[in-house]
């Protein structure tokens, strides 16, 4: 401001310029309270540092006229300040989700597409990494799993089925700066510390079986048997396991069918092993499965033996739902794989982008068992690739 020895009137018109300026300060409560409100505001990423420059630049190029300089002080407005660490959606992320091969994991990956049709349209990289097959289930994880750094996934989304084995692996993508999420299988190692992991977005596979065994005991059957194509398997374990607790809790036998895992899927040699234990003990009136797809082989076996024996089992197809219309199969293990693969898919972007989490870890999309009162309600979504 510049200042003149001029005629009284000036100094008039300056002397109010000075009471308005007055006016206008702080109180001494809101200089008070300004250090606290600087205080809690946190530091600028240094990764924002660049957008501030560039920001500035401008300013520079066109500076106001002096006439406009203190009008503009008094109208100054800070922007907001970015949280530490890299700020949102600074940078495109490489989501991954490593899935099975079967017709199960087609549903799973129809949600996991969906919610990755998002990411990329966010900007970001989504990729599906499906597992060959069930039979070296172990070793074949971890191929995936030191694939899925290798090609520069900043996130994903894994089932854990062989623990013992993913376990090392997963700590050397989690060291590799990769964040780890599980779904699908793998609860326990989750609970027990065995595994670190953001959450788990799955079923209780304990809680599934103790209900299946459940309702084959209070439904009829008095011996029932788990028919386990994936032994060593950590869901397979907690299916057939549970089912065994269950069934025996509430009056009736229970026990496993244990079969190598190259054999699932296999109708064939699933029809046959059903069909040898019938032979061999006639009183069985009860056949879990572990899949829509062994299920279909223990029906065929049934058939050919002219056996009354109950069937139920984990997850849906079109004929499992139908074969419970009509009185054919007892019930179905829901675990509601399109949510899985969804929920897997989105919260994992979701963290890596933007340090978004559910306030519990762990997610459960089922047990829900699908019975003659439901089956028809979930049709509709079973046919449509949603269930």
């Amino acid at each position: 401001m510049f200042f003149k020895r001029v005629s009284g009137l000036v100094l008039v018109v300056l002397s109010i310029g000075l009471l308005a300026a007055c006016s206008s300060a702080p109180t001494p409560a809101e200089q008070k309270a300004a250090p606290a409100q600087e205080e809690a505001a946190p530091a600028p990423a240094e990764e924002a540092a660049p957008a501030e420059e560039a920001a500035a630049a401008p300013a520079e190029e066109a500076a106001p006229a002096e006439e406009e300089v203190a009008k503009e002080e008094s109208q100054v407005v800070e922007e907001p300040v970015a949280q530490n660490g890299e700020a949102p959606g600074a940078g495109a992320r490489h989501v991954c989700a490593i899935g099975g091969a079967d017709a199960f994991f087609a549903v799973v990956k129809n949600g996991a597409d969906l919610a990755g049709s998002l990411v990329t349209a966010a900007g970001s990289e989504y990729t599906w990494i499906p597992l060959p097959n069930y039979d070296n289930i172990g070793p074949d994880m971890v191929k995936l799993i030191e694939q899925a750094v290798a090609q520069g996934c900043t996130s994903l989304a894994v089932p854990v089925w062989d623990g013992a084995a993913q376990a090392p692996a997963l700590a050397a993508a989690t060291a590799a700066g990769v964040k780890v999420f599980m779904y699908n299988s793998g609860l326990p190692l989750l609970e027990d510390g065995t595994i670190e992991a953001y959450g788990y977005y799955g079923t209780d596979e304990w809680k599934a079986g103790v209900a299946a065994g459940e309702y084959f005991a209070t439904h009829g059957s008095k011996n029932v048997r788990c028919v386990n194509t994936q032994p060593g398997a950590v869901n397979w374990q907690q299916r057939c396991g549970g089912l065994i607790e269950g069934a025996t809790a509430n009056g009736a036998q229970a026990d496993e069918i244990i079969m190598p895992a190259e054999t699932f899927g296999d109708a064939a040699a699933i029809s046959a092993a059903v069909q040898a234990a019938l032979a061999k003990d006639p009183t069985i009136d009860g056949f879990a499965t572990g899949s829509a797809a062994d299920a279909d082989a223990v029906g065929e076996a049934l058939g050919v033996m002219g056996a009354t024996a109950q069937q139920g089992g984990w997850d849906v197809s079109v004929n499992i739902i139908n074969r419970i219309i009509d009185g054919e199969a007892l019930f179905a293990v829901d675990q509601q794989g399109w949510y899985q693969g969804w929920l897997a898919v989105s919260q994992t972007w979701l963290y890596d982008q933007f340090a978004i989490l559910p306030a519990d870890p762990v997610i459960l999309t089922g047990p829900a068992l699908i019975t003659a009162d439901n089956a028809e309600v979930v049709l509709a979504g079973v046919e449509d690739g949603y269930r």
